[in-house]
């Protein structure tokens, strides 16, 4: 399955894709950075991301939950 949930711009070279992904046999949520390729024409993933085995996305979205309330918390958001 490869499927992505939610594009957004980094910056106007890059963007950031989340989504779905399998490998060797493997359930992945990929967060990586997606770049312009050299001729500029289209976005191309890079290798800077990470790849989490399914089973792991309660802690991811533990984490997040926790980064949010220390951004407000902080008067970061």
């Amino acid at each position: 399955m490869e499927k992505v949930v939610k594009t957004f711009e980094k910056n106007k070279f890059q963007e950031i894709r989340v989504g779905i992904t399998q490998y060797q046999g493997n359930d992945l949520i990929d967060l990586r950075i997606w770049a312009l390729n050299q001729g500029g024409q289209e976005k191309v993933p890079t290798a800077k991301g990470i790849s989490l085995n399914v089973k792991l996305f309660w802690h991811l979205k533990e984490a997040v939950e926790l980064l949010e309330k220390e951004l407000k918390a902080n008067n970061l958001l």
